[in-house]
């Protein structure tokens, strides 16, 4: 039964390779983004195009109230001026949702599906076939999403500060110098500081939304091994309170791209 289990554990904490090595894609992870990514876009093209100023639907007003308390928050730390950053939380928060909510769904739902499909279309074996369905689960999709922000923060200090403010900023904050000497005495530690600041916010985002994601599938594909009345008893709560989880990596990951971008608009 251990190794039953433990075979189905590893089975299901399997990504869908592409190749083997470094230059290997996640096939599972690309294709559910990519699907949720579309999903997100046709849902908000209907609805901007279907918008009504009276009598309007339940999902009209449910995008609507998204985008009124999507925008209130930015409005609270962003203080600068763009027509990006608003747009930008609303997608981090649609998306990343989305791509958790997958953790939802039945342990065994997806990959079976997936190991039906590969040995009647194309002979595969079952036991060799592999569906990772949680996206935000991978540390690689949420290390290129943090990567994506560490990007936006460099172009908006640079767009606001210009290239020799903000390089002047990375060699002389935090600390101050009042002469040229100890300007230059200080610029490589300041240098080392902002460059260890710099590092620390992709790291942070995508480690944080990477465990939290990781450990709720975890706790899933175990119960799925309990018997059926401890899958009752155990698994309805842990629904619930994953709910919970799933919103609020999503909104803590919105929020913080916008505070690192509100950072790098502000003079230190």
């Amino acid at each position: 039964m251990a190794s039953n289990a433990s075979e189905y554990i590893k089975h299901h904490l399997t990504f869908w390779n592409s190749a083997d090595g470094l230059s290997s894609v996640h096939i599972d992870t690309f294709s559910v983004s990519l699907l949720l990514g579309f999903l997100f876009a046709i849902v908000m093209a209907y609805v901007a195009r279907n918008a009504k100023m009276e009598n309007p639907g339940r999902l009209q007003l449910f995008v609507e109230s998204l985008i009124e308390m999507i925008d209130s928050q930015v409005k609270d730390v962003f203080h600068a001026k763009s027509k990006l950053v608003a747009p930008l939380a609303l997608t981090i928060f649609c998306w990343v949702f989305l791509m958790n909510a997958m953790d939802m769904l039945p342990v065994d739902l997806i990959p079976t599906a997936a190991q039906w499909i590969g040995h009647s279309f194309f002979g595969m074996e079952p036991e060799h076939v592999y569906f990772r369905v949680v996206p935000s689960a991978d540390v690689n999709a949420t290390f290129a999403m943090s990567l994506s922000v560490l990007f936006l923060i460099f172009a908006f200090s640079i767009k606001h500060k210009g290239v020799g403010g903000y390089g002047k900023e990375l060699l002389t904050a935090p600390f101050h110098a009042s002469g040229p000497v100890g300007t230059l005495i200080l610029a490589p530690i300041n240098f080392v500081f902002q460059l260890i600041e710099l590092l620390a916010k992709p790291i942070s985002l995508s480690l944080r939304l990477f465990g939290n994601m990781y450990a709720g599938e975890l706790i899933f594909i175990l119960i799925a091994l309990l018997p059926w009345w401890c899958q009752w008893a155990l698994g309805g709560p842990w629904v619930i309170f994953h709910i919970l989880i799933i919103t609020l990596q999503a909104f803590v990951f919105m929020m913080l791209t916008v505070v690192y971008l509100s950072l790098a608009v502000e003079s230190h």
